[in-house]
């Protein structure tokens, strides 16, 4: 994914240019007092949190990038506005554009996280219930470029999130014809195992290449399902998504899907940047 930079937390110039036009406008100061903290500082300040892990109280203010709780109240802002889906959506359309998706197959799979606190999409461990987790559901194109995340509570089976993880993915366009939202063929392993949801992913034009229950490992699907172990790992590398601090939900789910175009954005860099 490329060299690792010294502070990733700094927004450079060309990630600035997609975020800024998709910014809703600040509303007016209703009192008197210090000047508004720009959008890119703050910005800057919400990415430290998510690379560090650090609390939101803790935010350094020699950084000079507005309090902690300046920037949570301007990430929850943002995406409850829906900026982190546009992003996203814009940094896929040029992936497509590029011919750098692979429509061919996507895979699907999840990942536990540790969750601190009590609070919605938390629900108790199976093997240990006084312990409390969430799962981090990704679906990627064949290259393991995210599509699409969602959340959910860690007591969740895996194939109850298939359909609605597909229906997140947004409708790519960047090419002339009609955006495209479907792959090929959807790669799972053995918890995806059901023939309900064999029979659901047919009626869409989409071949199933579910590994079964109870047959024997060495099938070759995992040549294929790695991408999407790779994406968890990259998800994972930034500390704030190691553990679910926030007891709201909705946090959590802006840091994932902030998370997901620093990825995406990333893939845009190495694949379309000369072409």
């Amino acid at each position: 994914m490329g060299k690792r930079q010294s502070r990733p937390w700094i927004v450079s110039d060309e990630l600035w240019s997609l975020i800024e036009p998709l910014l809703p406008e600040p509303g007016p100061k209703l009192v008197a007092g210090r000047p508004r903290v720009p959008d890119r500082q703050a910005l800057c300040g919400i990415l430290f949190v998510l690379h560090t892990g650090i609390q939101w109280e803790y935010l350094p203010q020699e950084l000079g990038f507005g309090s902690g709780m300046t920037c949570w109240r301007r990430l929850a802002a943002w995406n409850e506005a829906g900026v982190l889906d546009q992003l996203h959506q814009l940094l896929l359309n040029k992936l497509r554009s590029k011919n750098q998706l692979d429509w061919s197959r996507a895979v699907i799979d999840s990942s536990h996280v540790r969750a601190a606190r009590r609070g919605p999409k938390a629900g108790p461990v199976r093997s240990t219930a006084h312990l409390r987790a969430s799962k981090h559901h990704v679906i990627t194109d064949g290259q393991g470029i995210p599509l699409a995340v969602s959340l959910t509570g860690g007591n969740r089976n895996d194939v109850t999130q298939l359909l609605p993880l597909l229906d997140k993915i947004p409708p790519v366009a960047g090419v002339v014809g009609r955006p495209r939202r479907r792959p090929d063929t959807l790669f799972a392993d053995r918890d995806y195992d059901h023939d309900k949801y064999r029979r659901l992913l047919r009626q869409r034009g989409i071949r199933p290449a579910i590994a079964e229950r109870g047959q024997p490992h060495g099938t070759g699907l995992g040549t294929f399902r790695w991408v999407v172990e790779r994406t968890i790992s990259w998800l994972h590398g930034f500390r704030r998504l190691r553990i679910r601090w926030e007891r709201r939900d909705d946090i959590h789910e802006a840091f994932l899907g902030l998370t997901v175009c620093l990825i995406t954005h990333r893939h845009v860099q190495k694949l379309c940047e000369g072409q």
